[in-house]
């Protein structure tokens, strides 16, 4: 898999691609990642990328003849049809079955952009997918780039110490994850002692499971309703779930 990144920023991406628990999807070479400066496509002594936009405004746009060539420059040493990803707040807005489907794919371009934006007609002409790290603005696209590459690392077989470690993450069965405790067993503050729940170290799996459920449910229904209206439509809700909403009122 492989993933190539145009950008003004590529010292950005080095240390993330070196540290932390998904380097190893980068140093094993499951996961391929290709920076590309997009200034080196600039045909001018000042290697200039950007421009005022028509029509007055603040701010700077992104030239089309600069990006053009870098994707050309792309295109020509993957010698595939990958798909040309922008990262802007305009865009859908990615979630786990998004990174899903990119961690099943071979790959894509990343394009990050900055300042004002894209110019459109570079957008209209060459752009596959838009996509959004969420409902607020960045000063470009680099963050919402290293986001993606790290939850698709994550997914890549050897990556995590345990392979079913993602699969109880948050959103991956439409749901939020349950709490999580470690030593000590009681911890000792001025406001009072705090233990880990009974039903952990009971040593009964059926009650574990049972109980983590039941907190996802509850944690899901306090913080984000959206995602149960969204489990009982896929038929994802057993009717031990129903039933346990039905005492929280939903």
């Amino acid at each position: 898999m492989r993933f190539d990144v145009i950008t003004l920023f590529p010292e950005l991406f080095a240390p993330h691609l070196t540290q932390g628990i998904t380097r190893r999807a980068f140093e094993s070479g499951q996961l391929e990642v290709k920076l590309w400066q997009l200034r080196d496509h600039a045909d001018n002594n000042y290697r200039r990328v950007d421009d005022r936009p028509y029509g007055g405004g603040p701010g700077m746009v992104m030239l089309v003849e600069p990006l053009e060539r870098a994707l050309a420059a792309v295109r020509t040493v993957r010698m595939d049809a990958a798909p040309l990803i922008h990262f802007t707040p305009t865009g859908k807005r990615i979630d786990q079955a998004v990174v899903r489907e990119f961690a099943a794919s071979r790959g894509a371009i990343l394009l990050c952009g900055r300042y004002e934006g894209i110019d459109q007609r570079f957008v209209d002409a060459h752009v596959d997918v838009e996509l959004s790290l969420g409902d607020f603005v960045l000063s470009g696209g680099e963050l919402p780039a290293l986001a993606l590459l790290d939850a698709v690392a994550r997914l890549q077989d050897g990556v995590l110490g345990d392979a079913q470690s993602h699969q109880q993450d948050s959103f991956e069965d439409g749901l939020l994850d349950c709490p999580h405790y470690s030593r000590p067993e009681v911890l000792a503050s001025e406001n009072g002692d705090r233990a880990v729940p009974a039903a952990l170290l009971s040593g009964h799996h059926a009650e574990i499971a049972r109980w983590r459920r039941v907190q996802s449910l509850t944690l899901t229904a306090r913080r984000r309703p959206d995602l149960i209206a969204a489990a009982r439509a896929a038929g994802r809700l057993s009717k031990a779930d129903e039933a346990y909403l039905k005492t929280l009122g939903l």
